[in-house]
């Protein structure tokens, strides 16, 4: 990773924040994006090397803006050479509580917004002939679980437009990895929306007893160096991926039965 130019987004908190401590002590030169720029600038001062941090907002539901942004990005170092989009936001709520305005807000958060800033970004990973989109998604991306329908409809719909752009562009040397995280240790409960929009304001024991973020961004560092095609990182809840896939009746009961929430 040393020099390598990385942009991050949501590297605010969790999975992003510890993203920059640990791709910044490995010399990689970081680019860090969220709509709180404060809480940014507090995570570039707790960097190791902060001098190879560059702060950069912005809003992933402000689409028009993403243009301007990209051009800066690649301003700043003269290219990029990594892009992970990590910017996020869940959801806790049944599907007959829950706003319709919520499911918009859970697709433009979580999928068009990430959309629009990789094909502002794609055009540079052509032209300079290198580039790797490295995009976090979930367990949750590849089979689903109650009170997450609109969290689990935008990540799956994550997996089916990099997987087309795997395809289509590997003849340009352009890689693309989907990191798929189970129960991480963040805030990312706390701040999923519940059925009106507003923020649940309260952690899940799923979460607080899951990976440390440290080792999740350790994993995801190996799974960037590998080049993985896709990577499952979490518990024992990495399971779900196989019964999915040979035993999904058996899924759907042990989902049932675990009472997750």
């Amino acid at each position: 990773m040393e020099n390598k130019v990385i942009w991050i987004t949501g590297a605010s908190s969790g999975i992003g924040e510890a993203l920059t401590y640990q791709l910044n002590a490995k010399g990689a030169k970081v680019i860090i994006s969220a709509r709180r720029e404060e809480a940014l600038l507090s995570v570039k001062k707790n960097c190791k090397s902060p001098e190879n941090v560059t702060v950069l907002p912005l809003d992933l539901t402000n689409f028009e803006s993403l243009g301007n942004i990209t051009e800066k990005a690649f301003s700043l170092f003269g290219k990029v050479d990594v892009l992970i989009n990590n910017g996020g936001l869940s959801q806790r709520s049944l599907i007959i509580e829950t706003n319709f305005d919520v499911y918009q807000q859970m697709i433009n958060v979580n999928y068009l917004g990430t959309v629009k800033l990789t094909k502002h970004v794609l055009p540079y990973f052509i032209a300079q002939k290198s580039g790797h989109f490295v995009t976090v998604t979930s367990l949750m991306g590849k089979f689903s679980s109650p009170y997450r329908s609109g969290y689990c409809g935008a990540k799956h719909a994550l997996h089916g437009f990099f997987d087309a752009l795997r395809m289509e562009h590997e003849k340009d040397n352009i890689d693309v990895s989907i990191i798929c995280p189970g129960f991480i240790q963040t805030n990312v409960a706390k701040n999923a929306l519940t059925g009106n929009g507003t923020a649940l304001q309260q952690e899940d024991n799923a979460t607080e007893n899951g990976m440390p973020v440290e080792k999740c961004a350790r994993e995801i560092i190996s799974a960037i160096r590998k080049k993985r095609f896709e990577a499952y990182i979490g518990g024992k809840e990495k399971f779900g991926i196989y019964l999915k896939r040979f035993f999904p009746k058996l899924l759907h009961k042990v989902i049932l039965k675990s009472k997750v929430r």
